[in-house]
C-alpha cells in the first residue's frame, strides 16, 4: 500500500513538475473574425460576379461584419456619385482614368490594380451574323445592323473607341450606354445583334450569348484598380476586403471570373 502511495505521488511530482503551456499567440483567422462594421462597395459593373463572391467570405469569416449590397455601375458613373458626396468605403474602377477622377478630388491615396481585362464581340447564340472580326463588326454596323457600345466616358465605351481607331475602323453605334451590362443585356435581349463588351461579361452570361475573340483586343488592355476611400466609416473592415480582393483567394476568384492577371 505504502509503494502505491508513494507511486502515485511520484506521478503527480512528476505532473506538477511539467514546463507550463502558455497561451498561445492570436492567430490571423482569430484577428480577422474581431472585426466589426459596416461596409460599403462601389465597384465597376463588370466585376459583380467575382466581388459578391468574396463579399460573402468577407461576411462569413467574420460575423461581426455586414457588407451592404455592393453598389455596381458604370466607373464613370460610380466616380462621379462619390466626387459628389455619396458615401462608400471602397472604390474598384475599371480603368485608371475613372479611378483619378477620385483621387484627384483627395478622396484616396493610392489605388492597386486588382485585375486586368479586354474587349470581346458579343452576339446571339449561334452568331446569326456570322461575325467572325472587328473589321465584320463595323460593316454590319455601316450596313444598318445594330450595333451598341458603352458611351465614351465610361471604361469599356474608352476601351472599344481605342481599339476601333487603332484598327482604322469607323463605327457608329445606334445606342451608347452607360455601362457594359447595359450592352450586355441588348444583345441577349435581341434589342441589339452585337456589340462590344468585356471577356468577363461573356463569360459570365454563360450560353446567353456567344462571344468572339478578335486579335486587336490585345492591344487595349484595361487595368482595374481599388482603393479604400478616405472617408471609410469602418477603415479596418474596409483593408480587410480590399486585402482579401489582392489575395490568393482573391486572384483565384477573380480569373475563375476571366480576369487577366496584373
Amino acid at each position: 500500500m505504502r509503494r502505491r502511495a508513494l507511486a502515485g505521488a511520484a506521478v503527480l511530482l512528476a505532473l506538477a513538475g511539467c514546463t507550463s503551456v502558455t497561451p498561445a499567440e492570436p492567430t490571423a483567422a482569430s484577428a480577422r473574425s474581431a472585426l466589426t462594421g459596416e461596409l460599403t462597395v462601389f465597384a465597376a459593373a463588370s466585376l459583380q460576379g467575382a466581388f459578391d463572391q468574396l463579399a460573402a467570405r468577407l461576411e462569413r469569416e467574420n460575423p461581426g461584419v455586414t457588407v451592404r449590397p455592393v453598389t455596381y455601375d458604370g466607373s464613370a458613373t460610380l466616380a462621379t456619385q462619390l466626387v459628389g458626396g455619396a458615401p462608400a468605403d471602397v472604390f474598384a474602377a475599371a480603368d485608371r482614368a475613372t479611378m483619378s477622377a477620385v483621387t484627384d478630388a483627395d478622396l484616396a491615396g493610392e489605388p492597386v490594380v486588382l485585375a486586368t481585362n479586354t474587349l470581346e464581340i458579343v452576339v446571339a447564340p449561334g452568331n446569326p451574323q456570322g461575325i467572325g472580326s472587328l473589321a465584320d463588326l463595323a460593316a454590319l454596323a455601316a450596313s444598318g445592323g445594330n450595333v451598341v457600345l458603352c458611351a465614351a466616358q465610361v471604361p469599356c465605351g474608352s476601351a472599344a473607341r481605342a481599339v476601333l481607331d487603332g484598327a482604322g475602323l469607323d463605327l457608329v453605334p445606334v445606342s451608347e450606354e452607360q455601362s457594359v451590362t447595359a450592352v450586355l443585356t441588348k444583345v441577349r435581349s435581341g434589342d441589339a445583334d452585337a456589340g462590344l463588351v468585356y471577356r468577363t461579361d461573356v463569360q459570365a452570361a454563360g450560353d446567353t450569348v456567344d462571344g468572339i475573340e478578335f486579335a486587336e483586343a490585345a492591344s487595349v488592355v484595361n487595368e482595374y484598380p481599388v482603393v479604400v476611400l478616405d472617408g471609410a466609416r469602418h477603415p479596418e473592415v474596409a483593408h480587410a476586403f480590399v486585402e482579401l480582393v489582392l489575395s490568393a483567394e482573391g486572384r483565384r476568384v477573380l480569373t475563375d471570373a476571366g480576369f487577366g492577371t496584373p
